[in-house]
């Protein structure tokens, strides 16, 4: 049973990842196809990539977005979690319900559903727009984090702290968020790889003119001149994906 396991869980990786790989040792590849085996090895698709204002400015604009939306749902993920976690009021398990279902709703539910609300209130798509909808499952991820770590600390010390004369913002500085910090980073460092990655909502909320880089990639996708480049920004973005992935599980993984 014991080797059976391990094959199955070498399997399941070897599922996931493998697909990944191939596309990471194509990047190297001298010719332009998704050939197999490659042809040849060389760093010039790397070196063209970086040279290509495109996607530096797609890069760009998705960095800034993903900063963005992750201090967004840093304050509002935050204040839903000590809400939910620290007070009784009428309609609380409906909020904590309703926090939690963009992450559960399909992409392209979402995004149809921001854009219609963005004409119906007559903004129309850019930044802006393309920020709101990336927080919005943003706070999921951070929601999540901070709500767990607070029903695992014990209100006593904050009532102590209040007992002692501090007020409210006085605790959350002093003894809230220094407990809650690990968690928070943690659930900062998700929604950012979750923002960076995102297509679908994005599709659906940005404006003219506004490419992130995973935009880039499915637009470049089908034009052969450019799939080497697809390949070198594609495993670029994984590359990109694990280090905040990795540090939120270092994070977490002693909690």
């Amino acid at each position: 049973m014991k080797w059976t396991l391990r094959a199955c869980a070498v399997g399941a990786l070897l599922f996931l990842y493998a697909p990944l790989a191939i596309v990471a040792v194509l990047s190297f590849n001298t010719s332009r196809s998704f050939s197999w085996p490659p042809a040849g090895f060389t760093l010039h698709w790397w070196g063209d990539a970086a040279n290509d204002a495109a996607i530096r400015h797609a890069l760009t604009t998705s960095i800034t977005t993903a900063l963005w939306a992750t201090a967004i749902a840093l304050i509002l993920g935050t204040m839903a979690a000590i809400a939910v976690s620290r007070f009784r009021f009428f309609g609380r398990d409906s909020l904590s319900f309703l926090v939690v279902l963009p992450i559960a709703l399909p992409g392209i539910v979402t995004g149809i559903a921001l854009n219609r609300a963005f004409q119906r209130f007559g903004i129309d798509p850019g930044f802006r727009t393309l920020v709101i909808a990336h927080a919005t499952f943003c706070v999921v991820v951070v929601y999540n984090n901070a709500v767990a770590r607070m029903r695992r600390l014990s209100p006593n010390l904050e009532q102590a702290s209040a007992d002692l004369g501090a007020d409210t913002f006085t605790t959350f500085r002093r003894v809230t968020f220094p407990l809650l910090r690990s968690a928070l980073l943690a659930g900062a460092l998700l929604s950012f790889a979750l923002s960076f990655d995102e297509i679908v909502v994005t599709t659906f909320t940005s404006g003219p003119g506004i490419e992130t880089l995973p935009q880039w990639i499915f637009n470049n996708l089908f034009r052969p001149n450019r799939l080497p480049l697809v390949n070198v920004v594609a495993t670029a973005v994984v590359a990109l994906s694990i280090v905040p992935v990795w540090l939120s599980q270092k994070l977490t993984s002693g909690d």
